[in-house]
């Protein structure tokens, strides 16, 4: 696999404190790569690195296979958190401005402004100042010149902060889209509905170190931990079954729905065999529903930090 960004023992201090410790990444290209972790674990230092705003104090990173270089500057492009707009100036002229720092001819960077304008649907507001937009429409001009210079590696920090549901679907798809055309995406959110929707691969740095990292998919996988929802129609007491299943397994929850005679119930099974239950359930009563409990990336979140908090 090709990597785009690759970091290794990549460590940083302000004075005596350790902002990240070792920290080995390795960024595929055309991914969308989540870098999560709480407040302060060090992912911001790490950005700052890749864009050169900072360095780090021993270790390396490799742009596409060479030791990161300010000619890789002009193909990285950086959505930061805390968004840096001239707020009296107007958004035609600021626009202009930063798309020529990133390379830009004037004339280009018209034309292409012009298309993310009308794409977006904000061609009205060419002459209008930054102070005069809300939170929200500011941030759609941010994103739109942090992807103007067509940049092989974006970094979004926090890109639907400040945005509606609607407004924040629009600058999803556009995402998504950035990736379809070759783009390869790093993600820093606490947001984690967006990385169950976005994200391929990710990284959890906690107290700056990385605690996790690999496929999302692989991840989740791996913290199964063989607990099932299960619904049976039945005409049987509903008391009955569970206590003949809790002699084997472990019943979570259960609820019976009378006028349907329907049990749902949650099962946590020894391992990830479930011939034995099935087989019981289905001599007693209906299957309906028999799905395992796969952890979202919240769960997983809460649960390697709180892990590494109790020294596990």
């Amino acid at each position: 696999m090709d990597h785009i960004l690759v970091a290794k023992d990549v460590s940083k201090s302000y004075g005596d404190h350790k902002a990240l410790r070792n920290i080995s990444l390795e960024i595929p290209e055309n991914c969308i790569y989540g870098l999560l972790g709480p407040n302060g674990a060090g992912k911001t230092t790490f950005i700052r690195i890749v864009n050169q705003i900072t360095y780090q104090d021993s270790g390396e990173v490799l742009f596409k296979g060479k030791p990161l270089a300010p000619e890789h500057i002009a193909m990285i492009g950086y959505l930061p958190e805390e968004r840096g707009l001239y707020k009296s100036m107007k958004v035609g002229d600021q626009a202009l401005y930063l798309a020529q720092l990133k390379g830009l001819s004037k004339a280009e960077a018209k034309k292409r402004l012009k298309f993310w304008f009308d794409k977006l649907d904000i061609g009205d507001w060419w002459g209008k100042k930054i102070q005069e937009l809300s939170k929200g429409m500011a941030q759609k001009i941010q994103f739109i010149v942090t992807v103007l210079h067509e940049p092989k590696l974006l970094i979004f920090d926090e890109p639907f902060s400040g945005f509606d549901p609607i407004n924040a679907n629009i600058i999803k798809d556009e995402i998504l889209e950035l990736k379809r055309k070759g783009a390869s995406i790093i993600f820093s959110t606490h947001r984690m509905e967006s990385v169950e929707e976005l994200c391929e691969h990710i990284a959890l740095i906690h107290k700056s170190e990385k605690i996790l990292d690999g496929k999302l998919a692989d991840i989740k996988k791996s913290y199964k931990n063989n607990i099932f929802n299960v619904g049976v129609q039945l005409e049987r007491d509903a008391n009955a079954l569970l206590k003949s299943l809790e002699t084997d397994f472990q019943i979570l929850s259960s609820h019976f729905e009378q006028n349907e005679q329907q049990l749902d119930f949650v099962v946590k099974l020894p391992t990830n065999n479930t011939a034995d239950i099935l087989a019981q359930l289905s001599q007693k009563a209906n299957i309906n529903r028999f799905e395992e409990t796969i952890p979202s990336a919240n769960d997983i979140f809460i649960q390697t930090v709180n892990d590494r908090e109790n020294g596990k």
